[in-house]
């Protein structure tokens, strides 16, 4: 089997839906992401269940803590079989180097993945409401360095800041981008996007995809026309 680099974006509340999902993609060897909606409706076990039907998981609850709930929400995360586990990167240096040794307490391979800027948040929102003096593309590269320094092993960012983060920390890096719409999508409330082709063309290692393919009639034929443009590049 080739090497899948979509992440499909299991944000729906329905259980039924997503064994439904999980059913139809998991031949095609990609991860699925649960986030925050999913967690919660449905606790870890979750996780779990994805992984029996076949799927791998990039669990995104964003972690952002003290170092030492961190640590420890990390290390479980790391027992349940996760592939990918998102914390945020602004929780600062001693949190994500927290998170890193909770997976090495686990004995897992869980990858960990240090979230930048949002992709819904744009320079306005950066500087205005959070009140951030840097741009939007200065604060992601700086917030990569520090994952590196830290320990993580790659970042979450938007693809317009792909290629920076790239020259900064190097091909071993992971790049993991939402904000993906292929061209026959709507934008919907992603705010700096690209294409699936253009974001892989750029670095990324991984695409996240979600409403494109979980709400299409088909979202096996999504995902191959998805991959189909890809390989097309």
């Amino acid at each position: 089997m080739k090497f899948n680099p979509v992440i499909t974006a299991l944000d729906v509340s329905d259980r039924e839906a997503m064994r439904a999902l999980t059913a139809a993609l998991a031949p095609y060897g990609g991860i699925f992401k649960l986030g925050l909606e999913m967690f919660v409706g449905f606790g870890p076990e979750i996780v779990k269940e994805v992984i029996s039907d076949g799927g791998k998981v990039m669990l995104d609850l964003k972690l952002h803590d003290i170092p030492n709930t961190v640590r420890k929400a990390a290390k479980n995360a790391g027992l349940l079989g996760a592939e990918l586990l998102t914390v945020h990167a602004s929780g600062g240096g001693a949190m994500l180097k927290a998170a890193a040794e909770g997976i090495r307490e686990a004995g897992s391979k869980t990858k960990i993945l240090a979230v930048t800027v949002l992709t819904s948040i744009d320079e306005a929102t950066l500087q205005n409401e959070l009140g951030v003096g840097k741009s939007v593309l200065e604060q992601v590269k700086s917030l990569a360095l520090l994952a590196k320094e830290s320990g993580a092993d790659g970042v979450v960012c938007s693809p317009k800041e792909i290629k920076v983060i790239r020259e900064c920390c190097g091909p071993d890096f992971l790049i993991v981008t939402p904000g993906i719409r292929p061209k026959w999508a709507a934008a919907n409330d992603q705010k700096r996007i690209k294409t699936p082709s253009e974001a892989i063309q750029d670095g990324a290692n991984y695409i996240v995809v979600g409403r494109p393919i979980t709400e299409a009639k088909s979202p096996a034929g999504a995902m191959q026309d998805i991959l189909n443009e890809i390989e097309s590049m």
